[in-house]
């Protein structure tokens, strides 16, 4: 766990709102100078506590408004077969998100697609054929109702 004091969470706060801040904004923002801010943002960039910079896109723009949470269930939970189900998994590009779970089921995953029918495709061409699926559920998301990312 990285150390992180008051100037520190203030610059990760600053670049949640606004990741394009330039390091001279971002150093007015928190009550620092320049060089001092660079030098506690680099610091936050290794230690891995920010992972990285991306744009925020709207999904329904680009034709991909339908969303699915998929319950799946392995027929074996041995490390092996759960290090090989994750890295498949990650391969993906309709799974958004991938969670391993404490409950009757082993993994919830967010899909994210143009519409039922393409979801019904990847369900039953990459995610059914997953290493060791034995069993997934659906859950069809009506209206997102809140998401942080943006």
């Amino acid at each position: 766990m990285a150390n992180l004091d008051d100037f520190d969470r203030k610059i990760i706060a600053a670049l949640v709102a606004d990741g394009r801040m330039t390091v001279t904004d971002l150093a007015h923002a928190v009550g620092l100078s320049k060089t001092p801010c660079q030098v506690r943002l680099r610091k936050l960039i290794d230690w891995g506590v920010i992972r990285g910079f991306q744009a925020i896109v709207d999904p329904a723009k680009m034709g991909l408004d339908h969303v699915a949470f998929a319950e799946v269930k392995l027929s074996d939970t041995r490390e092996q077969a759960l290090k090989e189900f994750n890295l498949a998994v990650r391969r993906i590009p309709e799974v958004e998100e991938c969670h391993m779970i404490a409950s009757s089921f082993d993994y919830l995953l967010k899909v994210r697609t143009s519409d039922i029918r393409r979801y019904r495709t990847v369900l039953g061409e990459k995610i059914s054929s997953l290493p060791h699926v034995a069993s997934t559920s659906t859950f069809v998301a009506m209206e997102t109702v809140k998401d942080s990312r943006g």
